[in-house]
């Protein structure tokens, strides 16, 4: 399945729209990370642990998106638009969005 941020996929032609698809996660980062976090946060530098905490929501949220316009047959999602946000006490909400079409290799 092709995914992308764009509206069109050069080299492909899109013959039909079949609707909005999305993911969604929510994930808390331990007490542990958010220890060590904060330290990093005083002493300088990047915290690894949120890090990778925001890289698997985001590919949780990818993954339940393309498992939704494969449901809705699909091979491409186009439009994506990812958004973070924070709730509560520690937790993440990542929510992947797009519109599920079925694309045709174009040859010149």
């Amino acid at each position: 399945m092709i995914v992308s941020t764009t509206n069109q996929l050069e080299g492909y032609k899109i013959t039909a729209y079949l609707g909005i698809v999305s993911g969604e996660t929510i994930i808390g980062a331990n007490v542990f990370k958010d220890f060590f976090a904060s330290i990093t946060d005083i002493v300088g530098g990047r915290s690894g642990a949120y890090e990778r905490v925001l890289r698997e929501a985001k590919a949780t949220a990818m993954a339940e998106m393309e498992m939704q316009a494969k449901a809705f047959g699909a091979n491409a999602v186009i439009g994506i638009d990812l958004d973070y946000e924070t709730i509560r006490d520690g937790m993440l909400m990542v929510t992947a969005a797009g519109t599920a079409v079925k694309i045709e290799k174009v040859f010149n």
